[in-house]
């Protein structure tokens, strides 16, 4: 009988665990190559994973809610002319009992994670796992005690959580180890992650759970300002010019490319052309080495029709000109307003724009989309009345304006740095030159 592993794949450089959404087949069910599985989230996307083999899923290792490292095995599919008598083992949930003597035999067969300690390497941890132990006063000498059940022995989000439940509490320790698994402790009592104590509220109040996108938006805000040390700069733009070039050619672009052209890309394009000037901001920072990226992909901020939030990714922004950037501009947010973003489609980003005005507000101070060091945000634009400064004396007139704010790495990026570029993308608006179409 030929078995094939389906193994959760790689979804991204920064991207070590997926949560099961669904199981889109059973035990049992055929399945063709490249047919879909399985749904997962990530902290940036929700996909999907596809077969890759044609036969029977034969087997399913984890269950939806489960939070699984990359590169584990989640599922096994038998393929055509293997042995059809062999009955499909019974899936996670009927493999476990509930029985006292059940969990001695789970605990044996479980496999010890190596220990990643004492052989001269430091143990990784992710920014997750580092943000929890920090909010539950967890401390590193603590850490490194708690067996990890991820990939080459790391502490996962599920390790952490469940050790932080338990401690304090008189669990008995197995006499290998100095702690219970996480699978035993899940079947010897309910882990509660809260408080036996009961929250009240007063007055007339609605209570909302947040959604599972909103709780990573969370993490991720946090984990952010917990790693970077923020700093903002503003500018304000005359883009009169351009507001009025774009009035002047937006029905006649739409006729000819297919596409509306918007404030977005043009801006964009003005962020391009300055990174090309200061590269600095176009890096990430990896330990106390500075990671400057060649390649300028620029991600947008994108709103949701639920309300939350997420940033597809301009690859390569620096090749396209104004056509190409607008085109990727709406094909993205179109395809983010209906879930049909690829995980690739929110990965590999270098630099990130918000367009705050879309909403009518006058300026923000973003938060940096890690691992990233800087995230610039525009304003609306209004018109207010200027002074113009000319050789024949000064004047007022009625300007379009528009604030810009950058938020930035002082990590690696000084003020002087930070505050020179967004007044350069200021002056790249104001001196927008439109073309004739």
């Amino acid at each position: 009988m030929a078995i094939v592993d389906l193994i959760l794949p790689k979804l991204g450089e920064s991207i070590m665990e997926a949560t099961i959404l669904k199981w889109m087949k059973n035990v049992g069910d055929p399945v063709k190559m490249d047919e879909s599985i399985l749904e997962i989230a990530t902290d940036k996307v929700d996909s999907e994973v596809p077969s890759t083999a044609e036969g029977t899923l034969y087997e399913i290792l984890y269950n939806v809610n489960d939070v699984v490292p990359v590169d584990t095995v989640i599922a096994r599919i038998k393929t055509a002319g293997g042995n059809d008598t062999v009955a499909p083992p019974a899936q996670k949930e009927e493999q476990e009992s509930v029985n006292e003597e059940h969990f001695e035999v789970v605990s044996s067969e479980i496999k010890k994670p190596e220990p990643s300690l004492g052989n001269g390497n430091a143990r990784f941890y992710s920014p997750l796992v580092l943000n929890i132990a920090a909010s539950e006063g967890i401390s590193m000498s603590e850490l490194e005690q708690i067996p990890g059940t991820g990939k080459e022995g790391r502490v996962t989000k599920n390790d952490i959580l469940e050790y932080a439940a338990t401690r304090g509490k008189n669990i008995p320790a197995s006499s290998t180890t100095q702690f219970s698994t996480p699978q035993v402790l899940e079947k010897q009592a309910p882990i509660q992650t809260q408080n036996n104590e009961i929250t009240t509220y007063t007055g007339n109040v609605e209570i909302v759970e947040m959604d599972r996108m909103r709780k990573l938006i969370a993490d991720h805000m946090i984990r952010s300002k917990q790693t970077s040390a923020h700093v903002t700069s503003f500018s304000e733009a005359d883009v009169t010019n351009m507001v009025l070039w774009r009035e002047k050619v937006k029905n006649e672009f739409e006729k000819r490319e297919g596409a509306k052209l918007t404030f977005t890309p043009l801006i964009i394009e003005a962020i391009v052309k300055c990174i090309k000037k200061f590269p600095l901001i176009n890096s990430s920072l990896d330990g106390d080495k500075i990671i400057i990226k060649k390649d300028i992909n620029i991600g947008m901020a994108t709103a949701l029709p639920s309300g939350n939030l997420i940033v597809p990714v301009i690859k390569n922004a620096e090749q396209l000109n104004l056509v190409g950037l607008t085109k990727k501009v709406n094909g993205l947010a179109e395809a983010a307003r209906n879930s049909k973003l690829k995980a690739d489609d929110t990965q590999g980003g270098t630099f990130t724009f918000t367009n705050v005005g879309t909403f009518g507000s006058l300026m923000g101070t973003p938060i940096i989309n890690q691992p990233q060091v800087a995230i610039m945000a525009a304003g609306v634009i209004k018109k207010r009345p200027m002074v113009i400064e000319t050789p024949q004396g000064d004047s007022i007139a009625i300007r379009h304006m528009m604030y810009l704010s950058m938020s930035y790495d002082h990590r690696i990026i000084d003020g002087s740095l930070g505050a020179t570029f967004v007044t350069a993308v200021a002056k790249e608006l104001e001196n927008f030159e439109g073309k004739d179409l």
